[in-house]
């Protein structure tokens, strides 16, 4: 299909959820032949219920939750729901944003299959998901703190586990660096530096 029409027939989509969803819709893009709507976050769970119900746009296919953490912004994250249509053959990004506190509707009423995506998107991102049946962490062991894929999560994390076989049991320790982070010089020897890395001699 010509670039052309994919891009004209994704605006015609993008116009479509807009018309249907005043104030619940906010706005759409299309980039990279992909539709982006932006959504309320108080109204996902109306959003993705009419996108499924509407026959058209009969997006019944759910395929995954995550999030993207922006720390520089107030609402830090944005939530990001995919949808698939396999009658219309559309695929559909839905992006809400939230903070730290405020919480998002569960759409599991909608799509059951968002049960673990929301408990994934919960644990490594710190996002709470209101209606949630069982919001628990997933992928973090029992006690871990924190939420690692925060940009602001330390590299080496707080706490560190090991088998201890003297107390013949798993132990959690505090992280101890084994030595100072050191300076990496990434400039590549073709970037012009003004020292002679080692090997550069063979060169002439």
């Amino acid at each position: 299909m010509d670039d052309k029409v994919v891009v004209d027939r994704l605006d015609e989509l993008g116009q479509a959820v807009l018309r249907a969803l005043p104030g619940a819709v906010t706005g759409y893009s299309v980039a990279v032949g992909e539709l982006t709507i932006t959504a309320v976050a108080a109204e996902i769970v109306a959003v993705t219920k009419r996108l499924r119900d509407d026959p058209d746009f009969a997006f019944v296919g759910f395929v995954d939750v995550t999030a993207v953490d922006w720390p520089q912004r107030s609402k830090r994250f944005d939530v990001v729901y995919h949808l698939l249509s396999p009658t219309k053959n559309w695929r559909i990004r839905i992006k809400t944003q939230t903070d730290e506190t405020t919480p998002v509707p569960s759409i599991i009423s909608v799509y059951p299959g968002a049960d673990w995506f929301e408990r994934e998107v919960f644990d490594l991102y710190g996002v709470v998901f209101t209606g949630h049946p069982d919001l628990r962490r997933i992928l973090t062991d029992y006690g871990f703190e924190g939420h690692p894929l925060r940009k602001d999560f330390p590299l080496t994390g707080f706490l560190e586990v090991r088998w201890d076989d003297e107390q013949k049991r798993v132990v959690y320790e505090k992280v101890q660096l084994g030595q100072e982070f050191r300076n990496f010089d990434f400039l590549s020897p073709w970037e012009g530096t003004d020292y002679v890395l080692p090997g550069d001699e063979k060169a002439k």
